[in-house]
């Protein structure tokens, strides 16, 4: 029975060990969870205009504001199951449950372009890599629009992270604090002009996370802190398949979300939120793609 009291011994050890190993992704994750960022104070101009509450509504609707956070900004759950856990977007607005009327102008800035709370931690999953481009002028419309939001009674239950996100995050696997990459910097705001222009383009890919998933040179291959399942992205310089297609191809594939040969876009392509542009907008999206370098595929 000796070799037995040696099993059981082996496997306690090995319990032991997986205890005081999850014990520390614990305790690290939850430092860097718990991490303060000081972010310079931004003065954003808040106005009422109709035209303005437009534009940012526009905004939320086509850079992935109302992905993440819902039907009229009123919160939802990203994903609420095992083995990520739970994942919860704000109420963004004043309603029961929500957070509006706590955000100024410059947390929202703060929320945005730096991927900070009004605590000071990280926001999860917040895309502020890409939104740290958005223009003076974007941010104004984006922070009066959140400051006009409707109301929503919307209470939802906290999130909640299970160990696999924390250890992917402590391996970095999955890097979804973003102002750790940012550090305490201050955002880059690009400067354009709305219009069928690539540099219009360039800037609606930005804010609409192109570069993230494709890759810097959009020349594609494996998306970056992204689920595995998801697969590798395509190559979208003239080098690649989209090189081949004309821009009603194009325009038709982001419409409907199939290619020219039938074959449907798949997660995490956007495709309906980018499908509500206009077609100014998506014109100059095409100019900007038509005008990036050839890339082989995978060298970003």
């Amino acid at each position: 029975m000796r070799w037995l009291k040696r099993i059981g011994y082996a496997f306690g050890a090995l319990i032991g060990i997986v205890i005081v190993a999850i014990g520390a992704v614990y305790a690290m994750s939850e430092m860097r969870f718990r991490r303060t960022y000081v972010v310079p104070e931004e003065n954003v101009a808040i106005s009422d205009d109709s035209a303005t509450l437009a534009r940012g509504a526009h905004l939320a609707a086509t850079v992935g504001c109302a992905d993440c956070h819902g039907e009229g900004l009123r919160g939802n759950a990203m994903f609420d199951r095992p083995p990520m856990g739970r994942m919860v977007a704000l109420n963004l607005t004043s309603g029961e449950g929500g957070v509006g009327a706590q955000l100024t102008p410059a947390l929202i800035e703060r929320a945005v372009r730096h991927g900070v709370s009004p605590s000071g931690q990280a926001l999860r999953i917040m895309p502020s890599i890409d939104y740290q481009y958005m223009s003076d002028a974007d941010l104004s419309a984006v922070a009066s629009y959140v400051r006009h939001l409707t109301p929503v009674n919307n209470v939802l239950a906290p999130s909640r992270i299970l160990p696999l996100p924390r250890i992917l995050l402590v391996t970095g696997a999955l890097p979804f604090l973003p102002a750790e990459r940012m550090r305490d910097s201050a955002g880059k705001p690009m400067s354009v002009t709305p219009g069928p222009t690539k540099e219009y383009g360039l800037y609606l890919a930005t804010l609409s996370g192109c570069r993230f998933c494709h890759g810097p040179g959009l020349s594609g291959g494996k998306i970056e802190a992204g689920d595995p399942a998801w697969g590798p992205a395509a190559n979208l310089t003239p080098s690649g398949n989209l090189g081949k297609w004309t821009e009603a191809q194009f325009d038709q594939t982001i419409r409907t979300g199939k290619r020219p040969d039938g074959s449907p876009l798949r997660a995490p392509m956007p495709w309906k939120t980018i499908a509500k542009l206009t077609d100014d907008e998506l014109h100059a999206v095409w100019l900007y793609l038509q005008s990036t370098p050839p890339r082989q595929y995978g060298t970003h």
